[in-house]
């Protein structure tokens, strides 16, 4: 019975390609799992059978599953039909009867070779070359971005390279990766909810807040993190132990692996004597920290810092009273806050809670005149150890991106970046500005679908148009996602 079929993957999966064209949306799904087979055995090496499978309803990414004779490492090779110097190579799969191997990184509607490495360590045995040709992309992703780029040659080498993260917020929600030239070259979609806001974490993951019908804007009840293979490590619900209270936008991991998001915090206050009812909420923010299985390892609310009293606006605010927007943790290991109302970032320690500073408006650093902000998001200590942010800059119509170096102890902040937007892309909520390399950056308009580009002075590098609105664009070098993605937009 034993047979060598060589063709067989390329027939199913162009019979998949074709199947897909002509079944409803619904019926894609049972589809994929009935054609997508490609079966053979062969006779050498280690191997008695192959079989290639869709991953879930990625057309990035194949799965192959490989059988051998007894228990070995296994690991496949492959690269588009004819470039060979194209190669790509997954992660060993160690010290197994039955290997189930993704294939990541691959460009839909394209034919591939590959070979199937197996043996022990450094010691591998090559099979002779197959090949498959990969479905096409869903109908609702072609064409979602579409990049604008006269001169190539100006850009960054790293930027070249690397990739740019963007999040779906809307159902069904998408965190997805696309190269310099803006073809998506990684996805993972989740049905039912939306990607209020993702983090690529040091553990080469991506961790991301979702919500669904009834949360808003970047308002989420789930916490979820997969491998870029598309692995499920972590999913955490609303209502699991700890996990109580509505997060918003943000969610991160400390050194320690433990999760750190802004949570919805509501008090019950007498606000009479400013106009207010004698059991008036009002609703503020919080720090709140889980660890992986969900229970609370530290809390911090805004009411323990500062009295809503205090506020002459609380009455029109208190239904999002400072609008916490962002936390990031700086170099000493405490954390900094960005509140869009009242145009300040907070420095707390992550033990105590104790408030440190105060940085922006009716702050506690001496700040340049023409370096006041209105709004800050995406806050965050950049690769030179200064503090940087996008201002989306309503009061005076202009959205820029500011880079500050702080002497925390003379309390003084130099102005070291000063970067504005084209009128055109004045972004008055959300979006999100971060370094590549020392002397370009990655804005994010949100609002105005578009992520651009410029250097230091604000001059046009590269502009990407998207079809979706991402709450930020981080970008990923190159080194972050190898061997699992290996598709730069540009030769270099």
């Amino acid at each position: 019975m034993a047979t060598d079929v060589t063709k067989g993957d390329t027939m199913l999966m162009n019979l998949l390609h074709n199947t897909q064209r002509r079944l409803p949306l619904f019926s894609v799904a049972a589809s994929l799992l009935l054609t997508l087979t490609a079966c053979f055995q062969q006779r050498s090496n280690d191997v008695t059978e192959i079989v290639l499978r869709p991953a879930g309803e990625n057309a990035l990414k194949v799965m192959v599953a490989v059988q051998c004779t007894d228990t070995t490492d296994a690991a496949v090779v492959y690269w588009p039909k004819g470039q060979a110097a194209k190669k790509s190579q997954t992660p060993l799969s160690n010290h197994q009867l039955r290997h189930e191997i993704i294939m990541t990184g691959l460009a839909p509607a394209t034919a591939y070779e590959y070979r199937i490495l197996t043996g022990h360590g450094t010691r591998l045995r090559e099979s002779k070359i197959y090949d498959f040709t990969t479905n096409s992309m869903p109908i609702w992703l072609k064409d979602i971005f579409q990049v604008i780029c006269p001169d190539s040659s100006i850009l960054p080498a790293e930027f070249k390279k690397g990739y740019v993260m963007l999040t779906k917020r809307d159902d069904p929600g998408m965190v997805c990766m696309v190269n310099a030239k803006g073809e998506i070259v990684w996805y993972h979609q989740v049905q039912g909810t939306g990607y209020k806001v993702a983090r690529f974490t040091k553990n080469h993951t991506v961790l991301g807040l979702l919500g669904g019908p009834g949360y808003e804007t970047s308002y989420g009840d789930q916490i979820l993190e997969v491998s870029l293979t598309g692995d499920t490590l972590l999913n955490l619900k609303k209502g699991q132990n700890d996990f109580k209270q509505t997060i918003h936008h943000e969610i991160l991991e400390n050194e320690a692996g433990q999760l750190i998001t802004l949570c919805v915090e509501e008090k019950v206050m007498d606000l009479r004597r400013i106009g207010g009812s004698v059991s008036d909420t009002v609703k503020g923010d919080g720090i709140l920290v889980l660890d992986r299985n969900g229970r609370q390892v530290w809390k911090w609310t805004a009411f323990d810092a500062i009295d809503p009293l205090q506020d002459k606006n609380i009455l029109k605010d208190k239904h999002d009273w400072m609008h916490a927007n962002c936390i990031a943790i700086d170099q000493d290991g405490n954390y900094m806050i960005s509140f869009y109302n009242n145009g300040q970032i907070w420095k707390i320690d992550a033990h105590s809670g104790k408030h440190i500073w105060t940085f922006g408006k009716n702050g506690d650093f001496q700040i340049p005149d023409t370096a006041y902000f209105d709004q800050a998001h995406a806050v965050h200590i950049n690769h030179q150890g200064n503090l940087m942010f996008f201002d989306n800059g309503v009061s005076k119509k202009t959205s820029r991106t500011l880079v500050f170096r702080l002497d925390e102890n003379k309390r003084t902040a130099v102005s070291v970046t000063d970067t504005k937007l084209p009128p055109e892309y004045y972004n008055e909520r959300m979006g999100s500005s971060f370094s590549i390399g020392d002397h370009s950056l990655l804005v994010c308009a949100t609002k105005r679908n578009t992520v651009v580009l410029t250097n230091l002075e604000g001059r046009f590098q590269w502009l990407l148009k998207t079809g979706m609105s991402s709450y930020r664009a981080s970008f990923i070098p190159a080194a972050s996602v190898a061997p699992y993605i290996n598709r730069p937009g540009y030769e270099h």
